[in-house]
């Protein structure tokens, strides 16, 4: 029998996530809300964050990052150069990492993994280096292990990252252009053979164009595994 986790995950559109873990404490990870299309009204200001995960500088990643920092007093977890931004902008409760590296947050060990894809920080009218982009494998308090890449095209670690950390659910982006689009997204759920895949970072705008349905399609040969498509604003527990 399939062992069940209390973990929920809320979509709030394009790549930022609520995820509530089976201790209750509540994670955020790339939070674009105020200005997100596709994030539900009621859901563009947050009420709780324990935890507050940033995965790369851009803005539809971390536009809300510093106000939700300064405004719920999460610890932040992100790579060096995100975390100096935010030392500097006067974010206390900073968790530097880089990759490879883990480290445990309110009962939550948190392991950094690569991703393949650029970063930036946008401060007024500067383009600042916001070190590398990065995913996330998340292990929480029953168990459960979750693997949020970020944005990232497919690339042959991600093999070595199924082997070492074993994600049951995969967060991936689909949507093409400025990520992997569904046929890479394919390859990568050949590479990680995770149980389940929530697809994000699509439908935000129409250069976006990778959809759940052709990643289904494309991965009709793996059975076991299930495309959970979510609806902005829409609660999946594990």
């Amino acid at each position: 029998m399939e062992k069940k986790s209390a973990v929920r995950i809320t979509w709030l559109g394009h790549s930022a996530f609520r995820i509530v873990s089976p201790g209750g404490k509540t994670l955020i990870i790339d939070p674009w809300l105020k200005n997100n299309p596709s994030c539900p009204q009621e859901m563009k200001v947050l009420s709780k964050a324990d935890l507050l995960l940033l995965t790369h500088g851009h803005f539809d990643h971390f536009e809300d990052a510093l106000e939700i920092a300064r405004s719920l007093g999460p610890k932040v977890v992100a790579n060096f150069e995100i975390c100096q931004y935010l030392e500097r902008e006067g974010v206390k409760e900073t968790r530097p990492m880089n990759k490879g590296g883990t480290q445990s947050i309110e009962g939550i060990p948190i392991t950094m993994v690569p991703a393949s894809h650029t970063s930036s920080i946008q401060a007024g009218d500067d383009i600042l280096p916001g070190g590398e982009a990065v995913g996330f494998v998340l292990t929480f308090e029953d168990g459960f292990r979750l693997y949020d890449t970020g944005d990232t095209t497919v690339f042959g670690d991600m093999k070595l990252i199924a082997e070492l950390y074993r994600p049951e659910l995969v967060i991936l982006p689909i949507g093409d252009l400025f990520t992997m689009g569904p046929r890479e997204a394919a390859m990568a759920c050949r590479l990680l053979r995770p149980r389940r895949v929530i697809p994000a970072h699509y439908g935000t705008f129409p250069p976006l164009t990778g959809r759940p349905q052709q990643l289904r399609e494309l991965t009709s040969d793996l059975p076991e595994m299930e495309i959970v498509a979510l609806k902005p604003g829409e609660t999946w527990t594990a």
